[in-house]
């Protein structure tokens, strides 16, 4: 399906509502102050908990103002309008950058964590035809669905399908108001609680060779010295992360509010990479790899007319100097 301009700002709607207070503020002084946004996952809020912790934004004259966001698509639109100087989406998103709409500065994570799920009773998602789905559009819960319906030879015309934001999804599904849904851990977690039977019946871990990568974005008009410390404090609470797993997992429960065992969890699906081994996956050309493939993904549901040049939208030439520093 082709997501409309108005469509699409419907869906953005919502930013205000969305974005919370921030959820906490570098206790730095005298540094350029980062309107940083994250969603309330592993994924997005791990970077952003170790960099606080070990006073990295302080170190490379920073402080920093997280703000939480229900997806990637409301903080591309913060980003628009100036609300925000920064923020994490899924891969769900990645079609927004693509469009020229904001600038990924640095590759997170891959991640394995969407899946399509359905209630008690529906095993395979031929089941959902002709049923309410529900999905947060633009994200990589609709990247899911998608996915499971291209691969089952359907099309999102053989199931109702139901937007609404990711909260919504997780009461809609639980109250027995939607037959599936499109979502992704940890809220998966959250809903097997209040529904114990239910059926995940897609997941991106059954698409063998595929990448999902996860990404972090700044306006599509750069700030190139303000970038290059931005992507740097990244890049050591990256090597942090990969060295201190069980410490990033606290670390991240602390900034979230969670229960270390559910973030945990959360943290199995997915894989992280040193700085020097993103560094290289830019350099060789793996990154745009997986970045055209999403792409090209996209194009296939509508969401971007043709697959741009990755370098685009990718700025791996910010990465990699960044690294070098």
């Amino acid at each position: 399906m082709r997501m409309s301009r108005r469509d699409f700002m419907i869906s953005l709607s919502a930013t205000g509502a969305a974005l919370s207070v921030a959820a906490c503020s570098s206790s730095g002084r005298g540094g350029s102050a980062v309107r940083f946004g994250y969603i309330a996952d592993y994924n997005g809020a791990s970077l952003l908990a170790i960099a606080e912790e070990r006073g990295l934004w302080k170190k490379h004259g920073l402080t920093a103002e997280p703000k939480v966001f229900v997806n990637g698509p409301v903080q591309i639109q913060a980003l628009r309008t100036g609300d925000l100087d920064y923020g994490y989406i899924g891969p769900g998103a990645l079609w927004l950058p693509a469009s020229g709409k904001a600038t990924i500065v640095a590759i997170d994570t891959l991640t394995y964590a969407d899946r399509v799920i359905a209630r008690p009773g529906i095993t395979s998602i031929q089941g959902l035809r002709g049923k309410k789905v529900g999905v947060p559009e633009g994200t990589s819960g609709e990247m899911a669905l998608n996915l499971a319906l291209q691969k089952a030879g359907m099309t999102m015309k053989d199931i109702s399908k139901v937007v609404m934001d990711a909260p919504t999804v997780v009461s809609a599904f639980s109250s027995g108001q939607i037959d599936g849904a499109g979502i992704w851990y940890p809220l998966i977690d959250t809903i097997k609680e209040k529904v114990p039977g239910m059926k995940e019946v897609a997941s991106t871990e059954d698409l063998p060779g595929s990448s999902f990568p996860t990404a972090f974005v700044s306006a599509a008009k750069a700030k190139p010295e303000r970038d290059q410390k931005v992507v740097k404090v990244l890049q050591e609470a990256n090597d942090w992360r990969a060295a201190h797993a069980k410490e990033s997992i606290a670390l991240a429960a602390k900034l979230l509010k969670a229960d270390e065992a559910k973030v945990a969890a959360d943290a199995e699906h997915v894989k992280t990479m040193t700085t020097a081994e993103l560094v290289a996956r830019t350099k060789d050309g793996t990154v745009e790899k997986w970045l055209d493939g999403m792409s090209q993904f996209f194009v296939r549901t509508g969401q971007l007319p043709k697959a741009p040049d990755p370098s685009s939208f990718y700025a791996g030439d910010l990465y990699t100097k960044a690294a070098a520093r």
